[in-house]
């Protein structure tokens, strides 16, 4: 009995000393790399700003038509137009009048092409409104790969509602 305790013990004290061992073992940090520009965002070209018509939110979703307007984070004068739709699967009860949601517009580099933020954007929404209120849309996706949207958005809104759902946008290059 005495034996197997001190052959136990002594397993003990060697395990003990080689976890210390392994701690104090000095391991450099990994090297964090440098910024690109492009690869992570990349460049702020300008703002797309959302008048979104007004309607009733029924108690599993939505639907509302958007107007949107891309403006140059240059110049203030609107750059290409955009009609689409909003809707929202989920929790949606009450109404609005009238809603404007902005986004900031990011490229690879500075520049912007006609029509380039066409597509479908799928995420996700949340909305509190009384009177006035505000909410969050996180929303990923376009047609291009290269220009995107912020992935968060704010919207202000006028109405008596509350939204927590799941939500789809849909872009057209107006006219």
């Amino acid at each position: 009995m005495k034996k197997t305790l001190a052959a136990a013990l002594s397993a003990s004290m060697v395990t003990a000393s080689a976890a210390m061992a392994a701690d104090a073992v000095y391991r450099a940090p990994e090297p964090v790399p440098a910024y690109e520009s492009g690869k992570t965002g990349g460049v702020r070209i300008g703002y797309l700003t959302c008048d979104i018509g007004g309607g009733v939110g029924y108690v599993l979703g939505s639907a509302k038509e958007a107007t949107c307007t891309f403006s140059s984070a240059m110049g203030s004068e609107p750059l290409d137009t955009y009609t689409g739709a909003i809707r929202k699967m989920g929790v949606d009860l009450g109404f609005t009048t009238r809603s404007k949601l902005v986004w900031a517009v990011f490229a690879p580099t500075a520049g912007y092409h006609q029509g380039s933020l066409a597509g479908l954007y799928q995420g996700a929404t949340a909305e509190a409104t009384v009177g006035a209120g505000i909410g969050a849309n996180i929303l990923i996706g376009g047609t291009s790969g290269s220009i995107h949207l912020q992935t968060v958005s704010v919207t202000g809104q006028l109405g008596l509602n509350l939204a927590a759902t799941g939500t789809s946008m849909t872009l057209t290059p107006a006219g």
